[in-house]
């Protein structure tokens, strides 16, 4: 075993022991995109059509253009993406807590990520 790998063994343990909670779910929510074999929502770009995945933080309903949508913002540890389902005003399983992996065309709306009628597939409860 080289003297680098267990140096940053050393580095990952001290940085895990010094983390806040909110820093761990994070991490933790990066390393399961990864291994996922999602991208990062903080690298995705306007236009590209992308697989993300990530813990679903707030769902709301917003109309727009008179018509209901349902909107629920996506935390992956990196960055945050809201998935817009137009002409919904629920759907069974999508609630704050769940995890999901959802695709689609990324667009950006007022600032903010956003994938319009994604597909997407819930994940089971660790």
């Amino acid at each position: 075993m080289s003297t680098d790998t267990g140096s940053s063994r050393l580095k990952r343990a001290f940085k895990r022991f010094v983390a806040t909670p909110a820093e761990l779910e994070a991490d933790d929510l990066r390393q399961q995109s990864v291994d996922q074999g999602c991208a990062a929502i903080d690298t995705v770009v306007d236009r590209a059509v992308v697989t993300v995945f990530g813990h679903v933080k707030a769902v709301s309903l917003a109309p727009r253009a008179g018509a209901p949508t349902l909107e629920a913002d996506v935390f992956d540890g990196a960055g945050i993406l809201t998935l817009v389902w137009l002409g919904r005003r629920k759907i069974v399983g999508i609630r704050p807590g769940v995890e999901l992996v959802a695709t689609g065309r990324v667009s950006c709306q007022d600032g903010r990520r956003v994938i319009f009628n994604p597909r997407y597939e819930l994940r089971p409860d660790a």
